[in-house]
């Protein structure tokens, strides 16, 4: 008994001893707990402010990719108008005059098409393209749309005599136009598969340029310009092609007539709307 008392008392001593010291860090705790509560419950009400994102380079955007090129191609054709430049429009012709003098050819006539005929026979052999027949097809019309009233407006408005003073409508060049407009839409649909595709397509379009000025037909300015402007009627119209056409809808709404009661019929296709809704980019069209 008097060990059990004994064992009692110590107890007791040690309890008292650290329980002020207990209690204090239970205060502590305490105290630490009611001020994350109240921090949390003052940022819950807190107007959210985002830290803003980084705005990303504009040579990342994609106008400036779909304009770079092009630009620097009618700027460096804009430089050398007749004898302006390092190396003039003059300059290129008298060099081609003096080795090519007697040069003639039809043959950038049928290289126009060239790169069309090449998407066509690539879809003829299975080689799927970026985009179905039908979307393709209206990026190339209205391609060729922006190529038509830029071309042949600015030929009445600079009213540029061509070398071989054929007539007043030299700049720019129409054939160098249509033919690099051919070669980027190839290279649009196909470049995903091979780059050999646009390196093709471009070998053609730059054969159709200089043939025009062995020709005596155009000015170097002319083919630059013309080639620029080709390029970027094509990123326009890619540009400009936000919506695909030719795909089902998500929700279909059909008139009833059941039983002799006129109705309406909704159906709801899930898979394709969630599918549509994680891919925003089946939604729009990107220029890559």
């Amino acid at each position: 008994m008097k060990k059990i008392l004994r064992l009692w008392f110590v107890l007791s001593i040690s309890i008292g001893a650290i329980s002020p010291e207990l209690k204090a860090q239970e205060i502590d705790s305490l105290k630490v707990s009611q001020e994350t509560v109240a921090a949390d419950t003052l940022k819950k009400y807190q107007d959210s402010v985002s830290a803003p994102s980084a705005k990303a380079p504009f040579f990342k955007s994609k106008a400036f990719k779909a304009t770079i090129i092009p630009a620097l191609l009618i700027g460096y054709g804009l430089s050398t108008v007749k004898d302006n430049g390092l190396y003039s429009s003059y300059d290129a012709k008298r060099d081609i005059q003096r080795h090519f003098p007697n040069f003639k050819t039809t043959i950038d006539n049928p290289l126009l098409i060239a790169p069309y005929v090449e998407l066509a026979l690539a879809n003829l052999l299975n080689v799927k393209s970026k985009n179905d027949f039908l979307n393709t097809g209206i990026v190339i019309l209205k391609a060729e749309a922006i190529f038509a009233v830029t071309v042949y407006g600015l030929k009445q408005v600079t009213d540029q005599e061509r070398p071989n003073g054929e007539n007043r409508e030299s700049m720019p060049s129409g054939h160098a136009a249509q033919a690099f407009l051919a070669a980027s839409i190839l290279n649009t649909e196909l470049k995903h598969k091979s780059p050999w595709y646009g390196v093709g397509a471009y070998t053609i379009a730059t054969s159709v340029g200089v043939f025009r000025m062995l020709n005596n037909k155009h000015w170097q300015s002319d083919v630059f310009v013309g080639a620029g402007i080709g390029m970027l009627s094509s990123h326009l119209a890619y540009l400009s092609h936000r919506n695909r056409w030719g795909r089902k809808p998500s929700i279909v709404a059909s008139p009833t007539y059941i039983y002799g009661v006129p109705g309406f019929a909704f159906s709801l296709n899930l898979d394709d709307y969630k599918k549509r809704k994680n891919r925003p980019d089946l939604l729009r069209y990107t220029l890559n």
